[in-house]
C-alpha cells in the first residue's frame, strides 16, 4: 500500500511539474505590412521549447503591443494606426486561446506604442500624440472613452526624432504609487503619482528627471528589489541606471552604452527585461546591431556585460523570458519571425535552439498562465 501511495504522489507531482512548465505566449503584431490576424496566443512549453498554435484575434488593427489583466481574463491592445489610432480591449480565455473583443476607444493620440493596466484603469502612452490617456474599465472589462489626457511640450537637439514631445512608455512602480513615462522627444523620464480611484485626474505630475540630451529614451525596468530602474535611451544606445526609493525619487547613478566597441552603424535601441530571477539584464538593439546585450545584475544595483549576441534576424522590437527563465524568445518585426534561444540561468548567456515561428511582423511579447 505504501508503494501504491508513493507512486501516485510521484504521478501527481510530475503532472504538476509538468503542468508549470506550461504557458500561453501573446504576440501582438502590424497588420499593414504583411497578412496578419492582429494578436496570435501560442502554447509554449518550458520544458522543451516548444511551441503551438492555439488560437488567434480576427481583423484586428495593428495590436502591437498588449498588456493582460491580473485575473487573466482580459487583454488590452494599442491599435497603432497614425491618426486614427485606438485602443481596444477583449475577452481572453486562457485555456483555449480564444479571444473576443469586447470594445475599441480612440486613443486621441497617434501612434499609441505601449501601456498597462491594473484593476480599476488602463493607461496608455502615444508616441506621435506625444501624451498619455487614461481610460477607465468597465464591470465587463471593456473600456470607457478617455477621461484624463496629459499632453507633454517640447522638443529635444534631434531635428528628425525629437522634433516634439514623444511618450514612449508608462510603467508602474511595484507598488503602484507612482507611474512611470520616458519621453524620447524630451530626453525626460517622468513621475507620475497615481491615484486609481479619482474620476479624472489619475495621474498627477510629481517631477521628472532629465537624460542625456538627444539620447531619446524609451522602456525601462525596475530591478526585482525595486531599488534600481534601468533605462535604455533609443537614439544613442545609451543604458542609464538610477537609484529608486519608495517616494518616487529617481537618482542617475551611471550611465554606460550597449553599442560594441568600434561600431559604426545605426542603432535603434528596443526592448529591455530583467531575468524572472533577477539576476541578469536583457537589452535589444534594432537598424544595424540586430543584437542583444546580456548584463549580470550586482547587488550594489551594478551591472556587467555578459555577452552580445546577434539576434538572428532584422528588427528585434521586443522580446520576452517564459517565466521559469529556461527560454528568450526574439521577435523581428522585418524578418517577419520569432527566434528562440535557450538561457543559461547560471551565466545568462543564451543560444540558438533552431526552433523558429513564422509570423508577419511581430512586436509585443508577453507570456500569461493557461
Amino acid at each position: 500500500m505504501k508503494k501504491i501511495y508513493l507512486f501516485l504522489f510521484s504521478a501527481l507531482s510530475l503532472t504538476t511539474v509538468k503542468a508549470q512548465n506550461k504557458f500561453n505566449l501573446l504576440v501582438g503584431t502590424y497588420t499593414n505590412t504583411c497578412e496578419s490576424k492582429g494578436i496570435y496566443v501560442y502554447e509554449f512549453d518550458a520544458s522543451s521549447g516548444g511551441l503551438k498554435l492555439k488560437n488567434s484575434s480576427e481583423n484586428v488593427i495593428s495590436p502591437s503591443y498588449l498588456s493582460v489583466s491580473a485575473d487573466n481574463k482580459f487583454i488590452y491592445a494599442v491599435n497603432e494606426n497614425g491618426t486614427q489610432s485606438a485602443v481596444s480591449s477583449f475577452s481572453y480565455n486562457s485555456a483555449s486561446g480564444k479571444i473576443k473583443l469586447l470594445n475599441t476607444n480612440a486613443s486621441l493620440g497617434a501612434d499609441p506604442c505601449h501601456l498597462i493596466n491594473d484593476d480599476k484603469n488602463v493607461i496608455v502612452a502615444n508616441y506621435s500624440g506625444g501624451n498619455i490617456v487614461v481610460f477607465k474599465k468597465k464591470p465587463n472589462g471593456s473600456l470607457t472613452e478617455v477621461q484624463q489626457i496629459i499632453q507633454h511640450e517640447g522638443k529635444g537637439p534631434n531635428a528628425a526624432r525629437q522634433e516634439k514631445a514623444h511618450v514612449h512608455m508608462v510603467v508602474f512602480s511595484p507598488d503602484k504609487k507612482f507611474v512611470l513615462s520616458n519621453d524620447l522627444g524630451l530626453d525626460k523620464v517622468f513621475i507620475y503619482r497615481y491615484n486609481p480611484n479619482s474620476t479624472n485626474e489619475m495621474l498627477t505630475l510629481k517631477g521628472s528627471v532629465d537624460v542625456k540630451k538627444g539620447s531619446g529614451p524609451r522602456h525601462l525596468t525596475f530591478s526585482k528589489d525595486g531599488k534600481f530602474v534601468y533605462l535604455v535611451q533609443e537614439l544613442d544606445g545609451t543604458l542609464t541606471t538610477f537609484s529608486y526609493d519608495k517616494t518616487g525619487n529617481l537618482k542617475l547613478i551611471a550611465e554606460t552604452s550597449i553599442l560594441p566597441k568600434g561600431f559604426t552603424g545605426g542603432t535603434g535601441a528596443a526592448a529591455i527585461k530583467i531575468s524572472p530571477d533577477g539576476n541578469f539584464l536583457y537589452v535589444s538593439d534594432r537598424v544595424d546591431a540586430n543584437s542583444i546585450s546580456v548584463y549580470k545584475i550586482l547587488k550594489t544595483g551594478d551591472i556587467e556585460l555578459v555577452e552580445q549576441q546577434s539576434t538572428l534576424g532584422k528588427g528585434p522590437r521586443d522580446f520576452a523570458i517564459d517565466p521559469t527563465g529556461n527560454y528568450l524568445l526574439v521577435g523581428h518585426q522585418y524578418t517577419n519571425d520569432i527566434i528562440i534561444f535557450k538561457r543559461n540561468k547560471t551565466t545568462g548567456k543564451i543560444t540558438d535552439t533552431g526552433k523558429r515561428i513564422e509570423l508577419c511582423s511581430p512586436v509585443g511579447l508577453v507570456f500569461t498562465k493557461i
